[in-house]
């Protein structure tokens, strides 16, 4: 009889036990390290491909990629001891899913305090996913000036493109299903500086960055 009590509150200790669902669970794809190394290398990168900083300048999409683009901006300027022209773009009204989304985007800043016109131009987003994002920054972008050129960096490029566009200077390459959300969490949110990898909610909608 005693044994049969032990069984019992042991069954019913397991029962109350918090269960760990898989799609709770996330995975850690870049630390605060890994970040700054990526974003020191891109800065390199940019200075090279256009041979210096002579009428560049970079411009955050709104939200992620604005914190990117200063950061790059500050490691740009320490390298080259100039500083470079830093704008933010915000692209909610120039998506082509604003007529099936569940919710209304929010609209947040566009700030370009300088001409666009005969400049290069590196769009700066966090993730590079279908490739739609991309695509309304440059109509957004378009509608400001004509720029000589854009090019665009992004921290991660996780894949499953729906058009044509490729970025000029990556962060990391991570392969990704469908059903994943890169997340990318960064200090001026609050967050720790990291990169992460998680199941996505049945209701949660993954974009189209």
């Amino acid at each position: 009889m005693h044994e049969g009590r032990f069984f019992y509150v042991f069954i019913s200790s397991i029962s109350r036990q918090p269960q760990i669902r898989g799609r709770n669970m996330s995975k850690e794809l870049m630390s605060q390290q890994d970040l700054e190394r990526a974003l020191t290398r891109m800065a390199h990168e940019i200075i090279e491909k256009n041979k210096g900083i002579s009428g560049l300048c970079l411009i955050g999409i709104q939200r992620g990629g604005v914190y990117l683009a200063q950061r790059l901006a500050a490691k740009i300027r320490d390298i080259e001891e100039k500083e470079i022209p830093v704008g933010s773009l915000d692209i909610a009204l120039y998506r082509d899913d604003l007529h099936i989304r569940r919710q209304q985007p929010v609209v947040r800043r566009t700030e370009v305090p300088f001409e666009v016109n005969d400049l290069k131009i590196v769009l700066v987003d966090d993730v590079l996913f279908t490739g739609r994002s991309i695509r309304s920054a440059m109509d957004a972008l378009m509608d400001i000036g004509r720029p000589a050129a854009i090019q665009l960096a992004v921290l991660i490029d996780r894949g499953h493109r729906e058009l044509p566009i490729k970025a000029d200077y990556v962060g990391k390459n991570i392969p990704t299903s469908m059903s994943e959300i890169v997340e990318v969490q960064m200090k001026e949110e609050g967050f720790e500086d990291r990169v992460i990898l998680k199941k996505s909610d049945s209701g949660e909608e993954k974009g189209a960055a």
